[in-house]
Formats: C-alpha cells, structure tokens, sequence
C-alpha cells in the first residue's frame, strides 16, 4: 500500500538506491550472493514469496530506523 511503484522497479534498482552491494543485501538478507545476482532483473512483485518478504524491509531502508545511535 504505501510502496509507491516500489513494486515496478527491479531488484538492481532498488538495491542501488540503498547504496548497497549484491553481497551486502545478501549478507543482510541471510541468503547467498547468487541468489541475490539471479534475480537483480527481476521485477521485486516477480519475486518469489518467502525471498520478497526478507528483502522487502532491506530494500526500503526500514533496518536503517533501528540502528542504535
């Protein structure tokens, strides 16, 4: 609801938006840095289930508001 086209765009795009590598996103997602690299040209609604959900938050920068300053 409040993704604004964050759906529309691939999964490089949103990645470099965050200012973040293949392996960092992989690193944060829990996940190997190949299945990050197979499905950077996918769009992120193409995405399977389980994998979109754990990069969903990653990808809008959600884990950014609970670092503890």
């Amino acid at each position: 609801m409040f993704g604004f086209g964050l759906h529309r765009k691939t999964i490089k795009e949103l990645r470099k938006n965050q200012g973040l590598t293949a392996r960092e996103l992989a690193q944060l997602v829990k996940v190997e840095t190949v299945k990050i690299l197979q499905i950077e040209d996918t769009k992120l609604r193409d995405v399977p289930e389980p994998l979109k959900t754990r990069l969903i938050p990653f990808l809008r920068g959600d884990y950014m508001n609970k670092i503890p300053w």
